[in-house]
């Protein structure tokens, strides 16, 4: 009753002389206000790192009134709620209990609909900048990543890591009047259909697409969910040229299934014998698609359309998580699963059991013990340093660059009856040797930040056997939270973060080259091992 009671009269609670104002729009709609907020608040309570109350949560939240119009005061004593502007008192009542969600809940529904009646700033924003601003509030109140993401742009990044266009998995260019294919979406029906970057695409269902712009193209592409499109399609003209084959001969018709494509995380590329996976992101695929890369990596002609061609085999590899953002944890699990025989992967503890877990992975090194160089910079974040530090504390890889980001917290995300999202803070990251990556970050065992005559240096000793960061590696692995922010600082000084240069996979590439230096380059043995029992296992498969 009294959501709808907001509808057509005064907020309950208000006094006998309220301030007067207009009827409260149609656009106040206070029943889904106090679903979003109950829904909110129920969600919040067992989940962040620190315990509150709901009454905590909530008074910090209807600061969120003020922050759009300063008239506005909420106030709170031990027998009062009340919210005040200069002219007089336009909401009041006995507080709900302290754990009285239902109580709170329709507290914040009742002062927001009295605010609402009352403040011309807080209708001209409207009642999604009145949700918004609750959450702004009551999340300044707790990490830097905790946030409320309105319905539109949630949508939008579910989108993103979910992948909703219906599409053949690929994306085209333009050759003088032709169109190729320019890449192929390992998630997508494309890739399993054999199509590859460089083959000529001659028509869409029957439609020649000779002179058309990409744009046009993809619109030929894209379609319903489950719908088929028809490509046919001609071998790059190189291929062709090698194989001194008629180019007509050359040409087949392929149907695949349109499907929502999530968005590709990794690209490949070689570099000489060694292969240079980019990862940009952890999403839904990421991991099975660098398992699809590293098995066409693993096979003998990798490095070489044709086995005559003079290709050696593999020689290394490097996993470029420069400016990764993170994502999925459970993905960067599963990635380090791919090149980790067994072994401790991230530890997470939050105050509820879903949120603590030792991730373990067992499943097989799909190189076969190839060597590993990890590069990262200072936007290297969250699930990419997760991959980092798990690689790094085994030995299966050497690390360079610079210290990453820090970004050792890991979010739940519920969905509102809004359609917007929290994310919410539930756990702290622990490194499979015991330190925290939030603040920390990690420390590379070779540091390209520190300008080319300190690599130049660095690279000379690691041929003798000697690690010039082995100090300060062995300080941030033997950290231990709570870290204080001087600690975190000095330790991080050894490798200030930058942004990634082309220099980085130059140093892959030495340290690949020369088994020596690769080997003095991995974090000392000597800085203890990882967690035991109690695993959440991961497996490869």
């Amino acid at each position: 009753m009294l959501a709808l009671a907001l509808l057509f009269a005064p907020a309950p609670g208000l006094t006998d002389t309220p301030l007067s104002g207009p009827p409260v729009p149609v656009a106040f709609d206070p029943a889904l206000l106090g679903s979003v907020i109950g829904t909110a608040l129920n969600f919040l309570r067992p989940r962040t790192l620190e315990a509150y109350s709901v009454r905590q949560f909530t008074l910090w939240g209807l600061n969120g009134l003020t922050a759009i119009d300063p008239a506005l005061t909420p106030e709170s004593t031990e027998t009062s709620l009340r919210l005040v502007t200069p002219n007089g008192v336009l909401y009041a009542q006995r507080p709900p209990a302290e754990t009285d969600l239902a109580g709170w809940t329709q507290a914040a529904v009742g002062m927001a609909g009295a605010a609402w009646l009352n403040s011309q700033p807080l209708r001209a924003a409207g009642q999604q900048a009145l949700v918004q601003s609750f959450f702004d509030e009551l999340f300044n109140h707790l990490d830097p990543y905790s946030r409320y993401i309105a319905p539109a742009p949630a949508a939008t990044d579910r989108n993103a890591r979910n992948g909703v266009q219906a599409s053949a998995g690929l994306t085209v260019v333009r050759e003088g009047r032709g169109i190729a294919i320019a890449s192929v979406n390992a998630n997508g029906p494309a890739w399993s259909a054999g199509i590859s970057p460089g083959m000529r695409l001659l028509s869409v269902d029957g439609q020649p697409v000779r002179g058309m712009d990409e744009a046009a193209v993809t619109t030929l592409l894209n379609g319903d969910p489950g719908s088929s499109v028809s490509l046919t399609l001609g071998a790059s003209p190189r291929s062709a040229r090698r194989r001194h084959a008629p180019e007509q001969a050359a040409e087949r018709t392929i149907v695949l299934t349109r499907a929502a494509v999530p968005p590709e995380t990794v690209f490949a590329f070689s570099s000489g014998d060694i292969v240079v996976l980019r990862v940009t992101g952890f999403s839904a695929d990421t991991a099975q698609e660098m398992s699809l890369f590293l098995d066409q990596a693993m096979q003998p002609d990798a490095l070489g359309e044709d086995p005559a061609s003079g290709a050696g085999p593999v020689k290394g590899l490097v996993f470029d998580l420069r400016g990764n953002r993170g994502g999925v944890l459970q993905q960067a699990v599963t990635s380090v699963a791919l090149v980790l025989d067994h072994g401790v992967a991230v530890v997470t503890r939050g105050r509820i059991p879903q949120a603590t877990h030792i991730w373990s992975v067992q499943g097989g090194d799909l190189t076969g013990g190839l060597p590993i160089v990890v590069m990262v910079d200072g936007r290297t974040a969250s699930a990419a340093e997760i991959m980092a530090a798990a690689l790094a504390d085994h030995r299966r890889a050497v690390v360079i660059g610079s210290t990453t980001l820090g970004k050792g917290l890991v979010q739940t995300i519920a969905q509102l009856p809004d359609g917007g999202e929290l994310f919410v803070t539930w756990s702290r990251v622990l490194a499979p040797l015991g330190w925290p990556l939030q603040g920390l970050g990690v420390m590379p065992e070779v540091c390209t930040s520190l300008g080319r005559a300190a690599l130049d240096q660095a690279m000379q000793d690691l041929s003798s056997g000697v690690l010039d960061l082995r100090e300060a590696v062995r300080q941030s692995r033997l950290a231990r939270p709570p870290l204080p922010v001087a600690r975190i600082l000095e330790i991080r000084s050894a490798c200030p973060a930058a942004i990634g240069t082309d220099i980085d996979l130059d140093t892959a590439r030495a340290l690949i080259d020369d088994p020596v230096r690769y080997h003095a380059a991995l974090v000392p043995e000597d800085l203890g091992g990882a967690p035991g029992p109690g695993s959440v296992h991961v497996s490869a498969d």
